[in-house]
């Protein structure tokens, strides 16, 4: 029921698609004021990108905040400026789904795999990846699943690490599976404007 749900949710929003630089770029505008933004490799069909941004109590636009994708860049601050910025070295966590999976990379991680273990809460709807060093502890969600209110499964979970670099995967159950093929199949017929057009009235 929930699933049916956020695909209503979903299919009553407003959208408007935008063809540019081979990607497919969609803007969601929903009834309660909440804004999505997804991009779409052509070729592929695969996410490459989604933000959310909600208004704030007075109505003010809020600040883009990124569920997948690569994190907003700061502000590049000169060396000699007063900005404190984060060391570079710092870990880098990121989500970049595949079209199975929902997947997280944390950059910046020079552990030997058998330092990390990664584990379902679900009873907190969480994933937890924590080092047996104590260098790195991270406790995060999975918004498709919250928005669909699907159980955390902890057989779906699994975990490598190469390159500096712990990638998480989430087996994606096949309900999301389902919805995301619809969601494509109404987005692929959504007249997409091309980089330039005046015309952005929303479908």
């Amino acid at each position: 029921m929930a699933v049916q749900s956020w695909t209503e949710i979903l299919k009553s929003s407003k959208k408007t698609a935008l063809i540019h630089d081979g990607k497919r770029k969609i803007h969601y505008l929903f009834t309660d004021g909440k804004e999505m933004a997804e991009e779409y490799d052509l070729k592929t069909d695969e996410l490459i990108g989604r933000k959310w941004r909600h208004k704030s109590t007075l109505g003010a636009q809020g600040q883009w905040t990124v569920e997948v994708g690569e994190p907003v860049a700061s502000p590049v601050a000169s060396p000699d400026s007063d900005v404190i910025k984060e060391n570079c070295s710092n870990p880098v966590f990121m989500r970049k789904d595949t079209k199975t999976s929902f997947q997280w990379r944390i950059r910046n991680l020079p552990y030997p795999k058998d330092v990390f273990s990664v584990l379902v809460e679900p009873s907190e709807r969480h994933i937890i990846i924590k080092t047996s060093n104590k260098k790195y502890y991270k406790k995060f969600s999975i918004p498709d699943l919250d928005r669909s209110q699907l159980p955390l499964d902890s057989s779906a979970l699994s975990f490598t690490h190469a390159n500096n670099t712990l990638i998480v995967s989430y087996k994606k159950p096949k309900e999301v599976l389902t919805l995301e093929q619809e969601l494509l199949k109404e987005l692929k017929k959504l007249k997409g404007t091309a980089e330039g057009d005046v015309d952005c009235k929303t479908q």
